[in-house]
This record gives C-alpha cells, structure tokens and sequence, in this order.
C-alpha cells in the first residue's frame, strides 16, 4: 500500500499482545462444547455430519439417508474429521464444533494480518478485536454453519487483495485459497464476490491498475482451480442428476427465478439490521469514510475494505435467501475500516463509547447474575416466574464449575476495564471484553437454561419409547431438516418424507391448534409431543391401523 501508515503512540507490547490473544482465544473457546446441536441451523448441520459418519459417503453430503445437494460438503468434510479425530474424548456434536472455531480462529487470523498490512503493524490486532466485539459474530462464530468456512475464505480473500499490488505469489495463494474454501462451503457466491471486487478496484481506482495487481488475480484463478473443479467433477462422475440438483435447482436456476420475480422488500434487510449486527464497527467504519471523503482516491487502504463492503452488501441483498447469518463477511470489511479509524477518532467520541460499552455490559452482567440466582432461589419475582414459563422443561441446579468460571470471568472483567491504559484501542478491547464476559455468563450460568429449550434430545426419547416394537417405516409429512436429523441422530429414527411413503407409522409436525389427523378409521395417534415451552413446534405420531 502506498498510503503512508501512521505511528501508533502506544504500540502494543509483548504483554499486550499475550492479554489480546487470551481474550481472542477464551471468546474463540466459550460455547463450542458442553450443549446439544441447537435449533434450526446447528441440528440440520450436524445431521449432514452425523450422516457422513455413518455411511462413509463424503462426496454426496446426505440427511436422513437422502442427498442434501444445498452446498458443497467443505465444512461438513472438516466437522466429520473433527468429530472423529476427539471421539471418545467429546461427544460427536461437541467434537464436530470445533470446526467452528477452526475456521473462526482462520477469519481472526487473516483479517488481522491483512489490517496490519493495511495500516500497521500495531492494527492487526485491531481488527481481530473489532470483530469479536461485532454482535453479529458473538452467537454464530459458536455455531456449526457453513458460513464460517465462507468467512475464512472471505477473510483470505481480503488478505491476498492488500498484498496484490506488491506480492504476486502471497497474494495469488492467498485470494485463490480463499476463493477456493468460500466456494467449497457455500457455492457460487464466493466466486461471484471475487469476480466483481476484482474488477471493481481497477474500474474505479487508478492505484490498482498496475501489472502486478493483474498478475495477483490471474495466480489467485490459477490456484482456485482445483478447488472449483475436483468436487464438482466427481459428483458429475458419480450422478449427473445429483450435480444437476446441486448446480442448477439449489444454485443458478434458484437465482435465476428469484432474478425474473425481481428483489423485494427483503433485499433491504441488510440496512436495518447491519447497525446492531456490525456494532461497533459500522459507526467507526462511516467515521473513517466521512473523514477520508476528499482523499479516497489516494487512499488505496481504504478503497479495498470500502468497494468489498459495497460489493458483499448489494450481492447478498440480491440473492433469494435473505438472512441474518448471511451478513457475516460485511463484518471483515467494516472491521478493516474501524481498525483504520481508530487515529482519526476524536478523544470525546472514543471516551463516550468507550463509557457506553462498560455500563451497558456492567448492566447486563447484574441482570444475568439476578435473573439466575432469582432462578435458583426461586424467588417468586415476575422476570423468575417469566423465565420459567419460557423454559419449563429447565430444573435450576448449582453447577461449581460453571459458577466458580462466571465468577473468575465478572472479576477479571473488572479488573479489565479499571487497568486498561489510555490508548486508541481502549473502547474498542473494552467492548470486545464485555462481550466476551456476557458470552461466558451465557455459557456457564445460563447454558443448562438454553439447553433445555434448543435441544430435541428429550423430545426424541420421548418419542422413541412410544415407538412400536415391529414397524417397517415411519413417514414424515411438513418435518424440518433439522428435526429429521436430530431424529436420526438421538434416535435413530430414519423418516421419509411425505405422506404417499407407504409406511404403517406417520410423523406429522405442526402446531397444538393443527387439527388431528381425519381417517381415523386407518390411522390410530399413539404418541403426541413437542419440545417443553415450544409453543410452535408440536409432533404427533399415527400408527396404521391393523399393522
């Protein structure tokens, strides 16, 4: 870059460094084990996983005994080995999590070596802990979801793109890796976000049309391609109709309809919620682009974050899934932008969301330590009896070690926030550590409460004991993905969906009003149960009559 980077004047320390690790890595590690595949996203992603691991299929990603051809199997690939690799010292879904945290730890990595490329050696650091401090990231980066492998190759990506005016090789490796690990975990949409920030920063900025930036883009093809073509091509080999219903039904055919109908009042989603979603790196992100708005194009720093945020945001605002999980690769930009920002940020703006983020967290921790001992205590107050409404099927019990981490976690904390010095990086760490404390309140005090009303491993047993004896089938009809897997999973129980399966036992998801199922004459209810405190979810198994 040519832009000529600042001197921090509190450069980080050795010390330093080791204390923003550890916050990195204890927000990486809280939550990755210790609680069942959670509702929706996690138990149809674990189903996959669970699949893999039973059949020995790793080409054809499968559900339930059927091919899921939603996307390509990188992540599921990687969870499997993890699962297997800590069995038996982890349960299988713990084990498959810290996939999880594999490619969370990656995105950390690249994002923050790419901002020290950009603007520093001391602003690598910056990033990483911008985005920790991102809301968006604090549930999901714990997840098992696809879009964490999509979000390191994205962060790859932007890595390669701040050393392709300099460094062909690195930046050739580097795009093209994390083209090739975003296509294999999500399909054609990272191509697609490659392809126009490629051409865009060229198009619009003079500092990028130089030899070795084209020379950078044509490595990065050159290394993607193994990746966009082994998986493709052996799934072809193997059922052409299977790569079909991948590349065409769940891709480029499902876009194409969704173009014809044209974008809607969804694709303006992202602009609402990207302001808690990217909090705190959206305003810091605007601060710097305000104060830059003259030298932009001198600002060659500023124009690869700038035009990648642009392009992911109006991509994934075109696409016909709308989501919030999607949203995740505008946080690397923006926290590019914000580690940017934070020299230019005013004393007073720096102070006042500095003080907003220590009392919002001190808030929050009070009110998590209240709602649980009330919960404990049983204390009768509203908020008490309203939690436990919400989660009926949770019997509060002290757990010491859980207690003994919250309150290590609350101490330090404190300690935290009164120790750390004046710095351009101060609201910033404060935010990050206050998010990482309310996570690990979340996952020691309050995870058995969680627990209780996202897992379906009690309804499963439930169902299972109902289960006759001698059947041939059981047929499913208006069943999710993720309660099929999580029937396969804790009970062994294979549906197959639809209600022409000619099947002597019937499997029917709906509500608690949902209307029972009219030929009485051939089919007898023998089981009818949901999650406790699901007021949506309601199952009710039918059993042919004479079988």
């Amino acid at each position: 870059m040519y832009f000529i980077k600042p001197t921090d004047p509190n450069p980080i320390t050795p010390a330093k460094a080791v204390l923003l690790g550890l916050l990195c890595l204890v927000w990486l590690g809280t939550g990755l084990v210790g609680h069942d595949p959670w509702k929706p996203d996690e138990a149809y992603s674990f189903g996959l996983i669970y699949s893999m691991l039973q059949n020995g299929n790793w080409l054809v990603p499968t559900l339930a005994g059927e091919p899921f051809m939603d996307k390509p199997p990188l992540f599921y690939w990687t969870a499997a080995l993890f699962a297997r690799l800590f069995s038996p010292l982890l349960s299988l879904h713990d084990g498959a999590r810290l996939a999880s945290g594999f490619y969370t730890a990656l995105t950390l990595l690249f994002i923050g070596l790419a901002s020290r490329k950009l603007y520093g050696e001391n602003r690598g650091w910056a990033a990483a802990i911008t985005l920790i401090g991102c809301l968006g990231m604090l549930v999901r980066a714990h997840e098992m979801i696809t879009d964490l492998a999509l979000l390191a190759g994205c962060a790859m990506m932007l890595y390669g793109f701040a050393h392709s005016q300099e460094r062909i090789r690195r930046a050739g490796i580097s795009i093209g890796t994390g083209l090739g690990i975003g296509f294999m975990a999500k399909g054609f949409i990272a191509p697609a976000l490659f392809v126009l920030i490629a051409a865009l920063l060229p198009a619009l900025f003079a500092k990028w049309r130089v030899r070795n930036y084209f020379l950078s883009i044509a490595g990065a093809v050159l290394f993607a391609v193994p990746w966009l073509t082994i998986w493709p091509l052996l799934l072809y080999l193997h059922s052409p109709q299977l790569f079909a219903s991948w590349a065409w039904a769940h891709n480029i055919g499902h876009w194409l309809d969704y173009a014809k109908a044209g974008p809607g009042k969804e694709s303006f989603y992202y602009l609402e919620s990207l302001p808690w979603l990217a909090w705190p790196a959206l305003p810091l992100a605007f601060w710097v682009v305000w104060q830059s708005r003259n030298r932009l194009a001198q600002r060659d720093d500023l124009q690869l974050p700038l035009v990648s945020f642009l392009v992911m945001l109006v991509t994934l605002s075109l696409v016909p899934n709308i989501k919030e999980v999607f949203a995740l690769p505008m946080l690397l930009p923006l926290s590019l932008l914000a580690a940017a920002s934070l020299s230019m940020l005013k004393r007073g703006a720096a102070n006042a969301l500095d003080w907003f983020g220590i009392m919002t967290f001190a808030l929050l921790a009070i009110l998590m330590w209240w709602g649980w001992a009330g919960l404990l205590l049983d204390n009768h107050a509203k908020i008490t009896q309203w939690l436990k409404d919400y989660q009926p099927g949770y019997d509060p019990e002290l757990q010491t070690a859980p207690f003994v981490i919250a309150i290590i976690a609350t101490v330090l904390w404190v300690v935290m926030v009164w120790r750390v010095g004046r710095s351009m990086r101060r609201s910033v760490t404060n935010w990050a550590a206050g998010v990482t404390l309310i996570w690990i309140l979340a996952m020691t005090l309050w995870l058995p409460w969680l627990d209780s009303g996202k897992s379906y491993r009690n309804m499963v047993a439930s169902l299972k004991q109902s289960l006759p004896k001698q059947y041939d089938c059981v047929a499913s009809e208006h069943l999710g993905e993720g309660q099929r897997a999580m029937l396969h999973y804790f009970g062994n129980i294979i549906t197959r969906r639809g209600a022409k399966q000619r099947c002597d036992l019937r499997l029917i998801q709906g509500d608690k009003l949902s209307r029972p199922l009219l030929d009485e004459t051939r089919w007898k209810k023998i089981w009818e149960g949901s999650r406790k405190g699901d007021k949506n979810e309601h199952y009710r198994l039918y059993r042919r009559v004479g079988s």
